[in-house]
């Protein structure tokens, strides 16, 4: 039994492909935020960033652990395709992709659309235009979602910016999960004494 766990423990995940939003490494750390771009030199080719584990990282000097638990957390995330905005975008050139909005006459629906650097709506053929999630059409023609600014010619501009997918730390309440209890119990017993004192001062 050792043996089989042994063996079917080293069997290698996976390597996924980069996609246009995150073509390399150093795309990949930059987005997720948390200052990991800090480490890309550590992580030479994409196989590299998907096969070091825990320990390696350790050893690479990624540190605290909650910072290599939020990398693997999105090592993990991105194999199963689960990708922060942007991440269904065809056409991303130089860390910017343009948004345009696809009018169907015939359900008279709107849709937004990633469309090639340098091109207008009209000069885009309906198989190039490619659907995206995330964004959504306002009013007229007006594209909202993250990081969408427009430019001119009904086209709006997202630009790859640190931190776009990051997941930001809450604030801890009462010394965080772990404490919370024994922080507000000594708290309430505080308060009693208190309480206590106070009466008896009376």
């Amino acid at each position: 039994m050792r043996c089989l766990h042994s063996s079917k423990m080293s069997v290698p995940r996976p390597i996924p492909p980069p996609i246009p939003i995150v073509p390399n490494p150093e795309s990949f750390l930059r987005i997720i935020g948390r200052s990991l771009s800090q480490y890309s030199d550590k992580f030479p080719s994409w196989e590299a960033l998907f096969t070091l584990t825990s320990p390696q990282l350790k050893e690479l000097g990624i540190e605290p652990a909650r910072t290599r638990r939020y990398l693997l957390h999105w090592l993990r995330r991105y194999r199963e395709g689960k990708f922060g905005p942007g991440g269904d975008f065809k056409y991303v050139e130089d860390g910017k992709a343009f948004l345009g909005v696809h009018h169907d006459l015939k359900t008279d629906k709107k849709t937004v659309v990633n469309v090639p650097a340098g091109s207008s709506l009209s000069d885009v053929s309906t198989e190039q235009k490619a659907k995206v999630e995330d964004y959504r059409v306002r009013g007229a023609n007006k594209i909202s979602g993250p990081y969408a600014t427009p430019v001119g010619n009904g086209l709006s501009q997202v630009t790859i910016v640190e931190g776009m997918w990051e997941f930001r730390r809450g604030q801890k309440v009462d010394g965080g999960e772990r404490r919370k209890a024994e922080v507000r119990f000594k708290r309430r017993v505080a308060e009693r004494k208190a309480a206590r004192e106070a009466q008896q001062g009376h």
